[in-house]
């Protein structure tokens, strides 16, 4: 695995992460009961982006290795998820 593909693989892990964590714990104003004129209900009051950026990050590195390594070691490779080689293309 490249460098490149490593950095790639992190990022999408991470931001799928942090899109499912994001409405985690989160309080709206409509919740609250206090709505600022001027924005919606369902903004939310304090989202605890840093939090959760953290978390998400930790969770990030602790899903990233374990693939990274099935990924270099080849015990899965594009061969292995060729799922049609063995179709025959008689038709």
């Amino acid at each position: 695995m490249t460098i490149t593909a490593a950095i790639v693989l992190f990022a999408v892990i991470w931001f799928m992460l942090l899109f499912i964590s994001l409405p985690i714990g989160l309080k709206t104003q409509g919740d609250i009961g206090e709505v600022v004129p001027g924005t919606h209900a369902s903004s939310p009051v304090n989202a605890q982006i840093k939090r959760k950026m953290k978390w998400v990050t930790l969770i990030t590195i602790l899903i990233f290795v374990p693939t990274y390594w099935v990924i270099s070691t080849g015990m899965i490779s594009v061969a292995s998820l060729d799922f049609y080689s063995g179709i025959d293309k008689s038709y």
